[in-house]
């Protein structure tokens, strides 16, 4: 009954309204239940095709005249997910926007309801079962073959189901089969690296052929599933893993986590996903991945970085990517130590424009970032700061909020205790810009500076200031 109620719910209000169906090309539209933007947003890969504003009762409508046939995505800031469409499609959607119900209420009708429907399932089903995965990384490489082959051939009576409607195009039923594959296979490629985690094993276990036979099933080039986030995400771990063992037996490095040997790892990843990746949008993202990580793990300007950005400059053949590396690590070289802070508006609890460099003039800072999408995070980094003022009596600690309207922030401010002090509170207008500037790849990131001087551009939080681990211990001015 409670899978039912939500498809009553949907035919109730079709029969009300949006009944229509195109003549050609495709229709799609729905209502969208507490929304979080004014605009649902429709993609092909990573192209927008077109964008539609939600009515006074929050329904919107695309009418296409053409369709490229297959996955594409919806987006309605700041969730997104999938939707696949072919040429006269009619497809209406209600969801509810709110966080927390979002991929959940999301139910599908019209034409491929089947196969859109299969699919956020499996993208719930995958979300519900993560936990359980994770606890059986500690376990001996075959018990937990034996137990992700058990999981997935559930998912595969499923898949078997749905090959029986006679609605659903065989290159819809490919979809719906990656849908499948390709999260399992993921665990198995993580499971090396995860294993050793989580049982503190000093090296990662060589796996025999036997472990990895998923992999006799890959397809490098099929552009159906190039912008496929378990597709990419696989791809990402295989060529980690391929790097990785490659490295071990041919060229003698065991621990690949110093600077110097993510270089050598890094040049071993792009070399083979050069080689083996033909589709140039599957192959031009993966090269920008791991570019983008490279230089997020090291955070340092140096020959070595240089030399790997030019190896990548000559691999990539998406100009976008290029000059989205190049400014990437003109941040990070701005936020090296003895440099300027950076210039960055933001505004204060009264509306008002500041920069980092004002904020910080005067006395020695630590800058640090929360959300009000992550309740937990805020939760807990309010406790760790409140923590950080009373052993560093001697430094402002200036929370930096992102991705939040005033509205709320205000609200989440006068709700606070501890450090949430208006006078150390501060909100970002432009959240792309502040990413970019100050290089927030993770939120328990902190900036720490002496007046108007970067100490340390990339310190965390958590680690950089505990006491008990020298190594990790920043040296505070």
């Amino acid at each position: 009954m409670k899978q039912l109620l939500p498809l009553i719910v949907l035919l109730s209000y079709w029969s009300c309204g949006y009944n229509e169906n195109p003549a050609a090309g495709v229709l799609f539209a729905g209502e969208i239940v507490n929304p979080t933007n004014d605009y649902v947003v429709l993609y092909k890969n990573d192209k927008v095709v077109d964008s539609a504003k939600l009515d006074d009762n929050n329904r919107f409508k695309f009418r296409l005249n053409a369709v490229e046939e297959g996955l594409h995505h919806f987006d309605h800031a700041p969730q997104l997910q999938y939707i696949y469409l072919e040429e006269g499609d009619s497809v209406r959607i209600r969801l509810n926007a709110s966080p927390a119900y979002f991929d959940e209420s999301l139910t599908f009708s019209g034409d491929n309801e089947d196969i859109n429907n299969f699919m956020i399932e499996m993208f719930l089903t995958y979300e519900d079962e993560e936990p359980l995965v994770y606890s059986f990384f500690k376990l001996p490489p075959k018990t937990f073959c034996d137990k992700i082959d058990s999981l997935r051939y559930q998912k595969l009576q499923e898949f078997e189901a749905l090959s029986q409607s006679e609605n659903i195009s065989p290159r819809a039923l490919a979809m719906a089969k990656a849908a499948v594959d390709y999260h399992s296979f993921l665990y198995k490629e993580k499971y090396p690296f995860y294993h050793k985690m989580h049982t503190g094993e000093e090296i990662i276990l060589q796996l025999d052929a036997d472990f990895y036979r998923h992999r006799s099933l890959l397809n490098f080039n099929n552009e159906d599933l190039s912008y496929f986030r378990p597709y990419y995400d696989f791809m990402k771990y295989y060529f980690k893993n391929l790097a990785y063992v490659s490295c071990s037996q041919q060229c003698g490095h065991n621990d690949l986590h110093f600077p110097k040997k993510q270089l050598h790892l890094n040049k071993h990843k792009i070399a083979m996903i050069d080689s083996l990746v033909e589709t140039p949008d599957l192959r031009d993202n993966l090269l920008r991945n791991v570019a983008m990580d490279y230089l997020l793990k090291v955070h340092t300007a140096n020959k070595d970085c240089d030399s790997f950005i030019a190896k990548f400059e000559d691999l990539s053949s998406n100009e976008a990517h290029i000059t989205e590396i190049k400014d990437l690590y003109n941040g990070i070289k701005k936020l090296q130590p003895e440099e300027e802070l950076p210039h960055l508006v933001l505004e204060n609890v009264r509306g008002e424009s500041i920069t980092l460099k004002e904020i910080a003039d005067k006395t020695n800072t630590v800058f640090y970032f929360w959300t009000a999408d992550q309740k937990r995070h805020f939760r807990n980094v309010s406790r760790r700061i409140d923590r950080l003022k009373k052993a560093y009596p001697k430094h402002q600690f200036i929370g930096i909020n992102l991705r939040t309207n005033r509205k709320e922030w205000l609200s989440l401010l006068n709700e606070g205790e501890g450090p949430l002090m208006f006078g150390e509170q501060y909100r970002s207008p432009d959240f792309k810009t502040t990413q970019n500037t100050l290089i927030v790849d993770h939120l328990n990131k902190c900036i720490v500076a002496k007046k108007t001087r970067i100490i340390d551009g990339f310190a965390n939080v958590y680690t950089s200031f505990d006491a008990q681990q020298e190594k990790h211990k920043l040296k505070m001015p």
